[in-house]
């Protein structure tokens, strides 16, 4: 039996006694039928073009053309900024890279940076969730995660720290300016793990606009740490001269991220 696509939204509990919605993208599919997952920050921009403050992902067309053409598709996991900006900043900052500072940290408000809330609420609270209602394959070779500016730095903060739970990143536009150097290369010394097989990383930025360029110094930076220690095998690094720091920039990057964690 044939079933279509839809988008089931969830209420789930996260700190502080707050709640955050997640939507999930089924594609359609055939009636016993398992798909890989990927993870995202900033669910309120993924799927309604009409609806978002910034414009949208597309990523169910982006799923759509991948089954269309490869026979290959992809549940995908929004989970919302429900609140202010100054959540969203905090939820998608790590505390244990360093201390938060150049120029996003002067252009961006923080109250307290609890990246590790929102890598619990992920692992512990929603890919079980997800697991245990849809038609999701699990394992780590199935499972990304993906996301854009301060989602793009919260994405390779949780799969550097849990390469036992992601095969993929996709790391947009990274807010990696908040940490000096010397925070970023004390942290990845101690991430990255001789004994696991660490994430495949899809780090992209553009050049754009002014705070492109930033996400191009603070990527450039890390890439270069990454080069020191990281299997090359795994790293990919996309630079887009053009590109301004904006939902549609991330529209196609998302499609051949979405490709590649497919064929895998």
């Amino acid at each position: 039996m044939r079933i279509n696509e839809e988008i089931v939204t969830l209420t789930l509990p996260y700190s502080d006694q707050r709640e955050k919605t997640v939507r999930v993208f089924i594609p359609e599919h055939e009636e016993g039928e398992t798909f890989p997952v990927i993870y995202m920050s900033d669910g309120q921009n993924l799927f309604e073009e009409e609806t978002t403050r910034f414009g949208s992902w597309l990523t169910r067309e982006a799923v759509r053309e991948e089954q269309s053409l490869n026979g290959r598709a992809a549940i995908i996991v929004g989970i919302h900024n429900d609140g202010s900006p100054l959540e969203r900043n905090n939820d998608l900052t790590p505390r244990g890279v360093g201390r938060v500072t150049g120029f996003l940290r002067r252009n961006l408000a923080f109250r307290a940076p609890a990246g590790e809330e929102y890598d619990r609420f992920v692992t512990e609270v929603v890919k079980p969730e997800v697991e245990s209602r849809f038609p999701v394959k699990t394992g780590r070779e199935n499972t990304a995660f993906c996301g854009s500016s301060s989602g793009g730095l919260e994405c390779f903060f949780i799969v550097m720290s849990h390469p036992e739970l992601f095969s993929y990143g996709g790391v947009f536009s990274p807010a990696f300016d908040l940490y000096a150097k010397k925070d970023w290369r004390k942290w990845i010394e101690q991430a990255v793990r001789k004994d696991t097989e660490m994430p495949f990383l899809y780090i992209y930025t553009g050049c754009g606009d002014r705070t492109e360029k930033n996400m191009w110094k603070g990527e450039q930076a890390v890439v270069a740490l990454l080069r020191e220690c990281y299997p090359q095998e795994l790293l990919r690094e996309d630079l887009k001269p053009e590109a301004r720091h904006n939902e549609e920039a991330w529209r196609p990057v998302f499609k051949e991220f979405l490709h590649l964690f497919l064929s895998r």
